[in-house]
């Protein structure tokens, strides 16, 4: 039922990082992709290396990422590069990082396409890393880059050695671009938990209890023990509690306190509310208290959804509310405001990309009650009868969540606050899908107009607008379809809020499903008026046959409801 989008974050890191006329125009490259926002550029000087952060849908990042490649090459000359960091090619790395709505596997298969790409049209060489890697040696992209840019005449040639994607003898062309490793990786996550301490040598006691390295095994004394090592002659390791972690202590002059410093490197195996809880055991442990989280960076809003809704569990909440009261729930449990505030939209990729959208768009559901009232009420057919139908369904689920939620929230029913969290989860999904749908109605009219005002004047342009408006009005009455089948759903959970959630709520749930028949019912009527302009009467009649049927669930169903709700109501009064 969700209407998220695919979000994926490129952080390409090309071999410059003094000449910012340079980088500005590779930059510039990012930006000219519609749909893709650029959200860091870091130069090093001492490194020669800028490293870049953008987000947006894959198929832009994709565009956006070889646009890049493709300029870099053209302003960077590797003949003539010399800094701190290791390197070997213009484009050194480019991994691709799943953040909303799309796998690692999903990324790395972007990743080897975009690297032949790369290869063929720019005659760049590319090797494919990490996710992305063809050989499991070549995951680690140390691996990939050994030798550096001085290697280059060497590795194209020789076999095991030659990149995955345009291996030739060197030539003038890739002796001014090197290579390039393109890969696709999990998101990381930089991440300090602030500690009421002043000792760097306990704070880093902690890091080595929890971070997946964890500590040398020593001889007697486990703090000045003699290390014991291995056959290779390297330290013997005790492994700490959290996998996919690097973690270290370090002393803040600015703040006067003492850290545990974290690189996540896999959220899906330790999650950030995880790795809290755990660094919170080891620190009491040892008789120190974490006081609060610092984020470095940006984060996905999964990360601060998993942890709102594992806090709310543990206090046998209810997860089933609005987004921004989860995230709520994890900024204060994480302490995330302790140091400094903590802002969701400045530090979560998806609403910076959101926010960047709604400056460009006017959605309705961001409006007031009273604005959306009166935009309504204009001459503009538009938002029109599916709009505010969308919308009754919404109103229907929240208020069947609400019943939920206060049910939950009973005292004396604290053994059934999974029941109705469940429940209460359903009726969120529900009226996030329907609030979509308000907009969504609209911008299927608009495709209509848009159809209508094509040109005419030659025999294709008739044909060409001919299908368009077909598409168009398919599309229009596909939506309503969409609004129909999700307000159907309200109804079960009304039914379940009137039959076993709070009496004293009951007539809220009552209404519930009198906004969701009042959906059903006009999403149904856009769904036959839409339908009856299609030229492909096959379709307009399984739409409008559906429709129908639906219609006539929605009105016995409601009836059903209002029945049993004025039961409950009577044996109260």
């Amino acid at each position: 039922m969700s209407n998220g989008k695919q979000i994926v974050e490129c952080v390409p890191n090309f071999s410059e990082g003094r000449d910012m006329g340079v980088i500005k125009q590779i930059t510039d490259e990012i930006e000219s992709v519609k749909g893709v926002r650029l959200l860091d550029v870091d130069p090093g000087e001492a490194t020669n290396r800028t490293v870049v952060t953008f987000v947006g849908e894959p198929s832009a990042v994709v565009e956006a990422a070889f646009r890049s490649v493709r300029r870099a090459a053209q302003l960077i000359d590797m003949r003539r590069h010399h800094g701190a960091h290791p390197r070997m090619g213009a484009t050194d790395v480019l991994p691709l990082i799943p953040v909303a709505g799309i796998t690692l596997e999903e990324c790395a298969e972007l990743a080897r396409t975009l690297a032949r790409r790369i290869a063929d049209e720019l005659g760049v060489p590319c090797y494919c890393y990490e996710a992305a890697a063809f050989t499991p040696e070549r995951r680690n992209l140390a691996v990939c880059r050994e030798g550096e840019y001085e290697a280059l005449a060497e590795k194209l040639t020789t076999e095991g050695r030659q990149p995955d994607f345009g291996a030739r003898p060197v030539d003038e062309a890739v002796e001014r671009t090197g290579m390039t490793a393109v890969g696709a990786r999990d998101f990381l996550i930089a991440v300090n938990y602030n500690l009421n301490t002043t000792s760097t040598r306990r704070a880093n006691a902690i890091a080595f209890d929890v971070r997946e390295k964890g500590r040398p095994v020593r001889e007697g004394n486990p703090i000045v023990g003699k290390i014991v090592r291995g056959e290779d002659g390297e330290p013997l390791m005790r492994p700490g509690t959290l996998k996919c972690t690097k973690a270290i202590g370090w002393y803040i002059d600015e703040y006067g306190i003492a850290q545990v410093s974290m690189n996540m490197t896999n959220l899906s195996v330790t999650p950030l509310h995880v790795a809290f809880d755990e660094v919170c055991r080891c620190a009491q442990n040892r008789g120190i208290r974490v006081t609060g989280t610092e984020i470095v960076g940006l984060i996905p809003k999964k990360t601060l959804i998993d942890a709102g809704r594992y806090f709310l569990e543990k206090q046998q909440r209810s997860t089933g509310i609005p987004e921004e009261d989860i995230i709520r729930i994890a900024v204060k449990s994480m302490g995330l405001d302790d140091l400094k505030p903590f802002n969701p939209r400045e530090k979560v990729i998806e609403y910076l990309l959101e926010d960047a959208e709604q400056a460009d768009a006017r959605r309705l559901v961001d409006m007031t009650v009273k604005g959306f009232a009166e935009e309504t009420s204009r001459e503009s057919p538009a938002p029109g009868g599916g709009t505010i139908s969308a919308y009754m369904g919404a109103l229907g689920a929240a208020l069947a969540t609400m019943v939920a939620n206060l049910s939950g929230h009973k005292a004396g029913w604290d053994d059934r606050w999974q029941e109705f969290a469940a429940w209460a989860d359903r009726g969120q999904v529900l009226m996030t899908e329907l609030l979509h749908l308000v907009d969504e109605d609209t911008e299927a009219f608009n495709r209509i107009m848009a159809a209508l005002g094509l040109p005419k004047k030659t025999d294709d342009d008739r044909k060409a607008r001919a299908a368009a408006i077909e598409e168009a009005t398919l599309y229009a009455a596909q939506v309503p379809l969409r609004t129909m089948k999700a307000a159907m759903q309200v109804f079960g959970i009304c039914r379940a809020m009137v039959t076993s959630g709070n009496p004293n709520s009951v007539s809220d749930a009552g209404v519930g499903a009198l906004a969701a028949r009042a959906a059903v019912l006009g999403a149904g009527l856009n769904v036959k008026i839409n339908a009856a302009g299609l030229k492909d009467r096959a379709a307009a009649d399984t739409l409008m046959a559906e429709a129908t049927a639906l219609m006539a669930e929605a009105d016995r169903t409601e009836r059903e409801i209002m029945k049993m709700t004025e039961e409950v109501i009577h044996t109260i009064i």
